[in-house]
């Protein structure tokens, strides 16, 4: 762009140079030529550019081209005229057709403003008015000022020549003063902006060209200097075409500072406007017509352009009124499914007020098998489509909500009464199968339900335990079921589970029930116990035993799960001498940590139970359960790796049912891999399971780590996993979970194994 610069500069200087060697006959001819062949070339690079390109870029430039197009054969006509009567002035019919170059070059800024992005999505044509209202105020207050400040003498020419004199220069400054506003006003890239640019200089070479044009008008023709912005301003508007064109303009980030300009500037020479005429007026200077008639003029765009400021402003509260709207729905509902997420559904709750409600609690059964199986783009469509039954069956005026993860709640504010009613359409309508992507998938769900007695003073939060509390005693009945609420003091399976679970590891977990199980994990060569998995129990004082998955599931939910994961670690250290003595030599102990504790602070906490207990750490092993998703599977990975440095091993617990198990084999330095049951079943499914099994111990052997099944229940089952080369197994082949005074080693004879070099884990 320099260089065209450069050359652009250097014809202008010729085309003046070569006017003043030349005489006033030889002046007029090459004038009319120099500048015929200027616009006929920039009509012609428009063109050209234009040809390549497509939408508003390719827009302005045809229309600019158009208007060099009419400018030249405006100019031809004027050299026809001057080889064929010497010295005779153009007649004012060919003179108007100058006047098609600042049309169309109007028009093109008319699009310029659009080739880039906006900061805000406005109305287009709001903006061209805008625009329009605010370059006739600007140029016309320049104008006044240049009026009163500036005597203009042309010597008795008419009117009529004056004004037509005049229409060039104040067309340029209007067209000047729209490009200067968008330059100001409007955000783009710099190569975005360098046509608009050659556009404002090739519009100041006209103006200059035309005013010199006006002031003169008395005495005769322009010199070749002060024509030099008819050769210059084509030329220019070339260069502005042959800028070139980058995709998306990478436009620069929206500043407030273009509002302020924006609202600001047209106001300026308004104002220095209205100060000229009071000075003028004050000092006895009365105003011509022509200054009244700007001042009116004026006055009437100014009050347009502020009907135009309240209507943005109207807008613009619109606008913050739909954006206070979606965050408050954003804010109070759960995306993926469009209902009430738990803060509003605690909100609405807690204000019942005493008043008769209803709330009913679900928890989808086994949802996790749905996403393992599908994917989690298919479980959340689902999740969806329950949402929508629910609310079907709870009707529009009843609050459904999601709670997180596979839970839901209902609210009934309107009829408490039908709750159960409602609880069994909801049972009903998610029994029948969703077909998703041509899959056909059965749901169920679990339903507590709790409807407090009129005037019962209860917290949104005992409401929702207690809620919360039926929905286990339903899981505990079978799953697919519902169950009211009855009570805690009867001791009964009603009880707020999440609220004594709390209360029983608030200090000493073993005085509120808790106890370590021992399950023996066995070495197929010889049928000798080489570990055993630590696993917990809990007898509640309230409500009797409780089973682990259930018990587990609400610690998860209520952030408890450490506090477990914590007791089972320290009392199987505790237990490590007399497990030995059981056994008749040290074995391993492998204890269970949430994936979700995969963080700082995990290694503190399993080295001082090791140290409080002088156990070796060669002899624990942490097993990883797949409860939850590892979100960062390198910060999970560190962990396990500083675990490692002390000698502690690492096991994947239920290899092939949980999240992403062949990324966390990949990403994790595990030393054991325990195959999940499903994976293990080769007795029964020799060829499929038996297929996927014998990959899994194939890979690991490759990495060096030891394989685990777990499930075991038959002797052929055992076998058939020790002839495809797994070398330990767990189940009940080899006994049941038992506390730690009933253990005794089994009696189970040695199994042939294909070879293998991956690691044992004695």
């Amino acid at each position: 762009m320099t260089a065209r610069l450069f050359v652009t500069l250097a014809l202008v200087l010729g085309a003046v140079t070569a006017g003043e060697l030349t005489g006033s006959r030889g002046w007029r001819l090459f004038e009319d030529g120099g500048q015929l062949a200027a616009g006929a070339a920039a009509a012609w690079v428009c063109f050209a550019t234009a040809r390549g390109l497509a939408g508003m870029h390719r827009r302005w430039r045809l229309f600019a081209g158009f208007g060099l197009a009419a400018w030249a054969l405006v100019r031809l006509w004027w050299l026809v005229q001057e080889l064929m009567v010497p010295g005779r002035p153009a007649d004012g019919v060919s003179d108007v057709g100058f006047f098609v170059l600042p049309a169309c070059l109007l028009v093109a800024l008319l699009y310029a403003p659009y080739t880039r992005p906006r900061p805000v999505p406005t109305s287009v044509r709001r903006d061209q008015i805008a625009l329009l209202i605010d370059s006739v105020l600007i140029s016309g207050s320049i104008l006044a000022l240049l009026w009163s400040a500036v005597p203009f003498d042309w010597g008795g020419r008419t009117t009529a020549m004056i004004v037509a004199a005049a229409a060039y220069p104040v067309a340029d400054l209007f067209l000047l003063t729209m490009a200067v506003l968008l330059l100001l006003t409007q955000p783009g890239s710099r190569a975005g902006r360098q046509p608009l640019i050659w556009g404002a200089l090739a519009l100041l070479a006209f103006g200059v060209s035309d005013t010199f044009r006006l002031i003169e008008l008395a005495d005769g023709g322009l010199s070749p200097l002060e024509s030099a912005g008819y050769v210059a301003g084509p030329l220019l508007i070339a260069m502005a075409a042959l800028s070139p064109v980058v995709a998306g303009d990478g436009a620069a980030p929206f500043s407030h500072r273009h509002d302020w300009l924006h609202l600001l500037l047209p106001y300026i020479p308004v104002t220095a406007t209205g100060v000229m005429i009071a000075i003028n007026t004050g000092t006895g200077k009365p105003l011509s017509p022509f200054e009244a008639y700007l001042g009116w003029l004026g006055l009437g765009l100014v009050v347009a352009r502020q009907m135009f400021t309240i209507v943005d402003n109207t807008v613009l509260l619109d606008r913050v009124s739909e954006g206070r709207q979606r965050l408050h729905h954003q804010a109070y509902h759960d995306p993926l499914t469009g209902v009430a997420n738990r803060a509003l559904f605690h909100d609405r709750l807690a204000r019942a007020d005493g008043r008769p409600v209803a709330v009913l609690f679900a928890d989808l059964d086994d949802f996790k098998l749905i996403n393992d199986s599908f994917g989690h783009a298919i479980g959340d469509r689902i999740l969806h489509a329950i949402a929508e039954r629910m609310q079907r069956c709870a009707g529009p005026a009843e609050l459904v909500a999601r709670l997180g993860g596979d839970e839901f709640a209902v609210l009934l504010d309107h009829r408490p009464a039908e709750a159960e009613a409602v609880g069994h359409r909801i049972l009903a309508a998610l029994r029948e199968p969703f077909l998703i992507d041509g899959h056909t998938i059965s749901v169920g769900a679990s339903i507590g339900l709790v409807a407090p007695a009129p005037g019962e003073p209860l917290t949104a939060d005992a409401l929702l335990r207690r809620a919360d509390a039926a929905m286990y005693a339903s899981k505990r009945r079978g799953k697919g079921t519902m169950a009211r609420y009855a009570g805690a003091q009867d001791g009964g399976p009603h009880a707020d589970l999440p609220h004594l679970l709390a209360q029983a590891l608030e200090s000493h977990p073993g005085d509120a029930g808790f106890e370590v199980f021992y399950q023996p994990i066995v070495r197929f060569t010889d049928g000798a116990t080489v570990a055993v998995e630590a696993l917990a129990r809990w007898t509640s004082p309230v409500v009797g035993p409780v089973h682990p998955d259930v018990f587990v599931s609400v610690a998860e939910r209520t952030g408890l799960v450490a506090a477990i994961d914590d007791f089972v670690l320290d009392q199987a250290c505790a237990d490590a001498a007399s497990l030995a003595v059981v056994f008749g030599r040290p074995v391993d102990m492998h204890v269970n940590v949430s994936a979700a504790r995969l963080a700082p602070g995990l290694e503190d906490v399993v080295v001082a139970a090791l140290t409080r207990h002088g156990v070796p750490a060669s002899r624990l092993v942490v097993e990883i359960t797949e409860t939850r998703r590892i979100s960062d599977l390198t910060a999970a990975a560190a962990v396990v790796t500083r675990l490692r440095s002390h000698g502690i091993r690492v096991a994947l617990d239920d290899f092939g049912s949980g999240f992403n198990a062949l990324a966390q084999l990949h990403s994790l330095p595990v030393d054991i891999v325990k195959l999940d049951s499903t994976l293990t079943d080769v007795d029964v499914a020799p060829d499929q399971a038996g297929a996927l099994c014998r990959s899994v111990v194939t890979l690991c052997d490759g990495l060096n780590i030891a394989v685990v099944a777990e499930g075991i229940e038959t002797p052929s089952r055992a076998a058939a996993l020790a002839s495809l080369g797994c070398l330990m197994g767990q189940g009940y082949l080899f006994g049941q979970p038992g506390p730690l005074h009933r253990l005794q080693p089994p009696a189970i004879p040695a199994q042939p194994t294909a070879p293998s070099s991956a690691a044992q884990l004695s």
